[in-house]
């Protein structure tokens, strides 16, 4: 298992990542408050059914540098996927993405879809599928709470118990193992790294980015938890905002389906990638 970052240049920023396995490139994606060990039972699973599986930490998490001027905006998000494809030595890749990191998957594939293989996205429907309930945005109340001035200092306090807090809001079913969150909390102990990581929430704007209100072009497929603060209903939804093949995996599980079941993700997305693989 991949457990030293690697460094490389992107967009104009120093991305450090984790990599596993030759093959076709698949880019793997985090979200918040995760790293790319979100992926560390993926990862090799992945690198073992023939591909190179990268996991970047993401703009703004550490050990990735902290941009200059602060742009969290999904379509700067999409615009370092594509980057790295490049700055990998890749014209196109499969992206694979959970929570913000399905953001950046789906800008990334809007933006230039003839580099995106596959869109495999995890938790989070195409944004333009999804229409504001009250319970809906009772649901998702961390958009405004952690785009707040102290939401940096309600996170620090008592060794980040609310990192916690949130990941059993968002997977109430899931038996967390004891030191599931440690990789975080330990990015987010580095200089600036938590104030970036709630930047992605003080972008966050009414209007979707252009990337997001384009219909998706590419093949795509979106995991969806039985458990999640989100309902599979919405997924199915979703369909209209795809033009080309799309398949919804409904998943045992909340918010961080393939780490609660990583077995069953892990086959599932194993089938879903079949198809890509390296012909020998």
């Amino acid at each position: 298992m991949a457990t030293n970052p690697q460094f490389i240049q992107a967009n104009g920023l120093r991305f450090a990542y984790l990599e596993e396995g030759k093959g076709p490139l698949v880019l793997l994606l985090h979200g918040f408050p995760d790293t790319p060990h979100t992926w560390d039972a993926v990862r090799p699973a992945v690198a073992a059914l023939g591909f190179r599986a990268v996991s970047p930490f993401t703009r703004g998490y550490a050990p990735t540098e902290l941009p200059k001027v602060e742009d969290y905006g999904a379509d700067t998000l999409g615009a370092d996927a594509l980057a790295l494809i490049t700055a990998l030595g890749e014209e196109s890749a499969i992206v694979i993405g959970h929570d913000w990191g399905a953001g950046a998957a789906y800008s990334a594939a809007a933006l230039e879809p003839a580099r995106v293989r596959l869109l495999v996205t995890i938790a989070i429907p195409h944004a333009a599928s999804v229409i504001p309930t009250p319970r809906l945005l009772w649901t998702v109340r961390h958009f405004f709470t952690l785009s707040r001035a102290g939401a940096a200092a309600k996170i620090r306090a008592g060794d980040m118990a609310h990192i916690d807090e949130l990941v059993h809001r968002w997977s109430p079913k899931w038996d967390v193992p004891p030191g599931e969150t440690e990789a975080v909390k330990r990015a987010f102990r580095e200089p600036g790294c938590l104030e970036a990581a709630l930047g992605y929430y003080r972008a966050l704007s009414p209007r979707l980015p252009k990337s997001q209100r384009a219909k998706t072009t590419v093949p795509a497929v979106a995991f969806a938890g039985e458990n999640d603060m989100i309902d599979p209903s919405m997924y199915e939804r979703a369909r209209r905002c795809y033009t080309a093949s799309y398949e919804v995996v409904k998943m045992p599980g909340g918010h961080f389906m393939h780490r609660e079941h990583p077995d069953h993700f892990i086959r599932e997305l194993s089938r879903v990638l079949e198809p890509y693989r390296a012909k020998d």
